[in-house]
């Protein structure tokens, strides 16, 4: 019995495949992330049967335009194509590929080899005036001139040698690459997507504050014009953007007292994440903080001061938000008809309820945290950290997200999910800017060498940027419970220096805060997250002096605005991490050398990548150290450094190359 048979398709197939694309998250199902003025650098394996030289564009437009435009791809090694777009927009960007057999630079590449080995062309060349003439008819009107032109100075006359150089102009060969039949070419048949976000997306430095912790006297509750005082202090850090947990009313019922008690006393403030009172929930102002109008002002003097407002947004309820009365399908219930707070074993928050995402009533729910979100964007903040986003639907964010940024394309949305591997890079995935990582619990050399490794030099660092806390009011590491102030000094300097984007809860961390609540937690003892804490802004601070020069060395140097070109260097101690970034250019090169151990003082060898930093093995080099100013001049791969915990944890060093000048005097830049 004869096979079924498979019926040849309508037009002619294509004979190029274009595959193994990158960037390219899932096959194309979510963006990939860049922020303004970056280059977009894609590169696919493109190749076809047969020895025809192919041509390949890469297609980009922003997504409101209906035209495309291209750019040009070159072949590399083993056919691996590369092409490059710069995103100039906030927004959506979608890019493509298109490759075609491009018989005119086949006959040309040909040709010239016949040329080479003295053969007669004569056919060759009669051959190629038939290409000219047919890309003629498709020319505009001065282009078809020159083109039957061209064909007539290939094919006659008795001048040979003329004929060949007329065929062999780079000129005839630009003029026809605009021709070129793409009929029986190959478009991939999947479009991707750019997230275009601002600059503050990818480079940031975040400082934590509460509000109700700021005012001048103990005792008292802080106030939006507390905090106003307190804006200069941050400024001058370096910092730029502000971040203020939850500034809702809080609800009474089930009220948390201080260290997470279960009873609360008549003045104690609560939790500012059991969001709603009396006075209003998700879009109201804690009274005690002052007015919507104080607010809006507190965000007009921010920018003033070169700082942005980041607010917490906490998609939940205390038993007394005026959700609870008006809309109660929107929690679940139950089987007794109370509503069940919030868990997380063994962990207990009476003073939360969760929301139900998957209600009956979810559009309306949708729809109302949506205007939430709005709101605070009506009134001047671009810049969100969302509590816990692992907890609701994935569908929740990816709509939330683009519809926000639909409207207002400059915002940017910290995810904070301490959760699995695949739960925070798939939120990532959804669109949110910047993401909180494992930073807090890689503390060796290879466990820090291995997961920065992943973030920067894997597909990840398409999609998820890690934003570095060194610590959260929810996360006092171990490593901060005993490496006393040597330990602040290392965590911050590799928060600043492996992240482009980090934060600090600023005031327990500039004064080593290091108690927790019991042992084997994370929590603070006297925790701001449940009762008031009075600060001394006016004390003379050393770290404070310390993490204005981290942050100033963060500004002044541009390979640390970036992630992608982290690499980690060799060192003959495991207590010693070395690693470097650099600009595309090198004219920017940063070396830090950090002592992972808070107790001891540790030395050894680093090696520097000569090769890979433009350095030649027989000229010394200077290394500038930007936390000390002190400059050391280097030699060849292996250098030898030695670092006291209790007097310098770092070196973060600027590498400056020997330059000689016509009268033979050198210096270093």
């Amino acid at each position: 019995m004869r096979e079924a048979m498979h019926y040849l398709p309508d037009r002619l197939p294509s004979r190029i495949v274009i595959e193994s694309v990158e960037p390219e998250i899932d096959g194309g199902r979510f963006p990939i992330k860049r922020t303004l003025g970056e280059e977009v650098v894609v590169s696919a394996d493109i190749y076809a049967d047969g020895h025809d030289a192919l041509t390949a564009v890469l297609r980009y437009r922003y997504a409101a335009e209906k035209e495309w435009k291209e750019a040009p791809m070159s072949a590399g090694v083993n056919d691996r194509w590369t092409g490059r777009f710069a995103v100039t927009a906030l927004g959506v960007y979608e890019y493509t590929l298109q490759a075609w057999v491009d018989r005119f630079a086949s006959w040309r590449r040909d040709l010239a080899k016949k040329v080479e080995a003295h053969q007669d062309v004569a056919s060759e060349l009669l051959e190629g005036a038939e290409l000219i003439i047919q890309a003629s008819k498709g020319a505009r009107a001065e282009d078809s001139e020159w083109l039957r032109w061209w064909a007539e100075s290939i094919t006659k006359g008795n001048d040979t040698a003329a004929r060949i150089n007329a065929a062999l102009d780079p000129v005839l060969s630009t003029i026809m690459s605009r021709y070129a039949d793409r009929g029986s070419g190959t478009t991939y048949p999947h479009i991707l997507r750019v997230i275009v976000d601002r600059e503050r997306a990818r480079f940031s430095a975040w400082y934590e504050m509460f509000p109700r912790s700021c005012a001048d006297e103990p005792g008292r509750h802080g106030t939006f014009r507390d905090v106003e005082k307190r804006l200069p202090y941050v400024r001058d850090m370096g910092f730029d953007v502000l971040y203020l947990p939850p500034i809702h009313p809080i609800g009474r019922s089930f009220r948390k007292g201080p260290n997470n008690s279960l009873t609360a006393g008549p003045d104690d403030p609560g939790s500012p994440w059991g969001i709603g009172a009396a006075e209003g929930g998700h879009t109201a102002i804690h009274p005690q903080l002052g007015t919507l109008a104080d607010f809006v002002h507190l965000v007009a003097a921010a920018r003033e001061h070169g700082l942005e407002m980041a607010l917490d947004i906490a998609f939940q309820c205390s038993p007394d938000h005026p959700w609870v009365r008006e809309h109660p399908e929107w929690f679940r219930h139950r089987p007794d008809g109370t509503i069940k707070y919030a868990e997380n074993p063994p962990k207990k928050y009476q003073d939360i309820y969760p929301l139900d995402f998957e209600c009956a009533d979810w559009q309306a729910l949708w729809q109302a945290l949506l205007e939430v979100l709005l709101f605070w964007c009506e009134h001047g903040v671009r810049i969100f950290r969302v509590d816990n986003p692992h907890t609701k639907p994935f569908r929740f964010w990816e709509w939330l997200l683009a519809e926000v940024q639909l409207r207002y394309p400059d915002t940017i949305f910290l995810s904070e999910a301490f959760t699995r591997p695949k739960v925070m890079r798939h939120l990532a995935k959804l669109g949110f800017s910047q993401s909180y990582t494992y930073f807090t619990w890689r503390n060796t050399k290879h466990e820090l060498t291995e997961y920065f490794t992943e973030l920067t030099q894997t597909a990840v660092r398409e999609y998820m940027r890690p934003n570095l806390f060194a610590n959260t009011p929810d996360i006092l590491s171990e490593y901060l419970q005993y490496g006393g102030r040597p330990a602040f000094f290392i965590r911050l300097v590799l928060a600043a220096t492996l992240g482009a984007s980090y934060g600090i809860y600023g005031p327990p961390f500039e004064t080593c805060q290091h108690q927790a609540v019991r042992p084997g937690s994370e929590e603070y003892l006297d925790s701001e997250k449940y009762q008031i804490r009075h600060w001394d802004w006016e004390w003379p601070n050393v770290f404070r002096e310390f993490i204005a020069r981290i942050n100033a060395i963060r500004r002044d140097n541009p390979a640390l605005h970036a992630n992608d070109r982290l690499r980690f260097y060799q060192t003959d101690n495991e207590q010693i991490i070395f690693y470097g970034k650099s600009t595309p250019d090198l004219s920017n090169v940063i070396l830090v050398v950090v002592n992972l151990d808070p107790h001891h003082v540790q030395s050894g060898w680093v090696r520097v990548p000569l090769h890979e930093l433009g350095l030649r093995a027989d000229e010394p080099y200077q290394v500038h150290d930007l936390l000390t100013e002190a400059r050391y001049l280097w030699n060849g791969e292996w250098n030898f450094v030695r670092l006291d915990p209790n007097a310098a944890v770092a070196h973060v060093l600027r590498l400056r190359k020997r330059v000689r000048t016509e009268k033979d005097f050198d210096y270093f830049y």
